[in-house]
């Protein structure tokens, strides 16, 4: 039940932070996040910083850039997207951090169904990815030209497709055979 009141209380922050236009509450809000972190509101500010900067750098810059082209340009909205952002990212840490997403989602088969699908994926994903990057490396004596770089990742982007299908049908068949997908009537047994 805690889980799926801090879920609530996410979506409803989430919601109310895109209403909110004064970087003063927005930076409550922020404190509010860090108060609820805790101990660990260190270690999510740096990585929500990380997940952040080069969008924020990329966004800022980009606004900033149109003074050259006679458009006005206000500071103060640059510093409320900015810390809107970062805001939002660092709440998003902090209930990934905090909440069993499956125990949140536990009133719908539905979404628990999608979300296990999701976070397989992701810590298969994960693991092959940083497989794929080691094996790029340890066969290369010195940097590949762009080119063959390119092809490289093309070959692994279509070996991810690939095993994402493979694996989502596997985990599909895996919760078929535990029962998941068998409704209240039973049709399911019978191949409906």
């Amino acid at each position: 039940m805690k889980d799926q009141l801090l879920l609530f209380g996410y979506i409803v922050v989430v919601i109310a932070a895109t209403f909110v236009h004064d970087p003063c509450w927005l930076a409550a809000g922020l404190l509010a996040a860090a108060v609820l972190a805790g101990r660990q509101s260190l270690a999510i500010g740096w990585r929500a910083l990380r997940a952040v900067l080069f969008f924020s750098l990329l966004i800022s810059l980009g606004y900033l850039a149109t003074a050259l082209f006679g458009q006005p340009v206000s500071l103060d909205y640059l510093i409320l997207v900015n810390i809107r952002v970062f805001f939002l990212i660092f709440l998003t840490f902090t209930l990934a951090a905090k909440v069993d997403i499956l125990r949140a989602l536990s009133f719908s088969r539905s979404l628990t169904y999608v979300t296990t699908l999701a976070l397989s994926q992701i810590i298969t994903f994960r693991r092959l990815f940083e497989d794929l990057r080691l094996a790029a490396e340890s066969r290369r004596l010195r940097r590949l030209p762009l080119r063959e770089r390119y092809l490289q990742s093309a070959a692994a982007a279509a070996h991810l497709f690939d095993r994402a299908e493979h694996d989502a049908r596997e985990i599909a068949l895996a919760m078929r055979a535990r029962g998941f997908f068998q409704p209240d009537g039973g049709d399911d047994a019978q191949g409906h």
